[in-house]
């Protein structure tokens, strides 16, 4: 899915716009034991607790894709025979209202992850009538290409309040407000089928995690059972490993920066240019990069060589999860320096008689603690 897709099921997710007519539950505790169970009509609800329990759905869309919103693919194997996806279809063609297809869902997530709180699966299933998009992009809402049925899933934490102070009118007073548990935004869960090219693709489905340096690994493996990707945050340690490895001496200031603001170049084009399909890099174009920038051609093969097996051959990585596109930060023992991303060439380094410099080009608007200064 790309960020269209996924903002135009994101678009669902309100009171007026979707066919949701009921929401499954299983609160479950610490031990993976469950408290309760629920079905509870989203029609007989009061208005405020439904626009609530949709806006916690409406998480599991959120984020950033392949940071956040991972797609994960099925083999042809799996869709043709596998019970990790006939699980996932029964629930989606009995519309969630197969009790024994319910339960053993339940148990499978129960089974596959172990949180150190009370939490709440959360599961619901909506139609959506696609209206027709024509060639220029605009939609007719009365002329609908296909329906779209799907299950999203929801797993948050519950969590117990903190007593506050609280005014109670009845005894003009103020007091400690009766603590309680409540639901907190997902932690992780799923969009199945994905809605590609604005149609259902049982092949595939879109996984949330709220944390980008988590992963699930065994939820990953128990309902989908598919490759974990590694997660985000760890993408991004790797990569810049691999950029002080290989490059050795070579991997100086200005060469890092380049590769940065190469990057970070990208990402605003890819923006700028509205492209549907996701941004992602290969080893072969920060290879390029390394290249116009004079780094031996010794270096950039070690770095080929330690991308592969870190990452694999043939793998292709969002930028996003390599760079800072806001800021750049320069540390040193004792020292940190942070720079809008904006204004990063006003940072250089410099060798003078011997010693290292970081240097920062300044104009006015110079503080030390709150003091504004000159610079003479």
């Amino acid at each position: 899915m790309n960020e269209k897709e996924v903002s135009e099921i994101r678009r669902r997710f309100r009171t007026e716009k979707n066919n949701i007519r009921s929401i499954r539950g299983c609160y479950v505790n610490t031990k993976g034991e469950i408290i309760s169970e629920f079905n509870q009509s989203v029609a007989l609800m009061p208005q405020e607790e439904a626009e609530n329990f949709i806006s916690i759905l409406k998480k599991t869309l959120s984020g950033t894709l392949n940071k956040n919103l991972i797609n994960m693919e099925f083999s042809t194997q799996q869709v043709v025979d596998s019970e990790e996806h006939r699980l996932l279809m029964a629930l989606k063609d009995t519309s969630l209202r197969d009790e024994d297809v319910i339960h053993r869902f339940f148990q499978n997530v129960i089974g596959s992850i172990a949180l150190d709180e009370n939490y709440l699966i959360l599961l619901t299933h909506d139609t959506y009538d696609v209206p027709f998009r024509s060639k220029d992009g605009q939609t007719q809402d009365d002329n609908s290409a296909e329906v779209y049925s799907y299950i999203l899933c929801s797993i948050c934490p519950v969590k117990l309040t903190k007593p506050v102070l609280g005014y109670y009118v009845n005894e003009n007073t103020f007091r400690n407000c009766k603590t309680d548990w409540a639901v907190s935004p997902p932690k992780l869960g799923f969009l199945f089928p994905a809605f590609d090219d604005r149609s259902p693709n049982i092949y595939s489905t879109l996984y949330y995690v709220q944390d980008s340096s988590e992963t699930y690994a065994q939820f990953v493996d128990t309902m989908f059972h598919c490759n974990v990707p590694m997660p985000a945050a760890e993408q991004k340690e790797t990569f810049q490993s691999i950029l002080c490895e290989s490059l050795e001496r070579e991997c100086d200031f200005d060469t890092v920066c380049a590769v940065q603001e190469q990057l970070k170049n990208l990402i605003e084009e890819h923006k700028a240019n509205k492209e549907e399909i996701p941004l992602t890099v290969s080893k072969g174009h920060v290879a390029r990069i390394l290249e116009t920038h004079g780094v031996s051609k010794e270096h950039i093969e070690s770095f080929e060589k330690q991308f592969d097996e870190q990452f694999g051959p043939e793998t292709n990585l969002s930028p996003k999860n390599l760079v800072e596109t806001n800021q750049l930060v320069v540390t040193a023992p004792n020292i940190k320096i942070q720079v809008n991303g904006s204004t990063d060439h006003l940072v250089e380094t410099r060798v003078i008689n011997g010693v290292k410099y970081i240097m920062i080009r300044a104009e006015d608007g110079v503080e030390v603690n709150g003091v504004p200064v000159h610079i003479t």
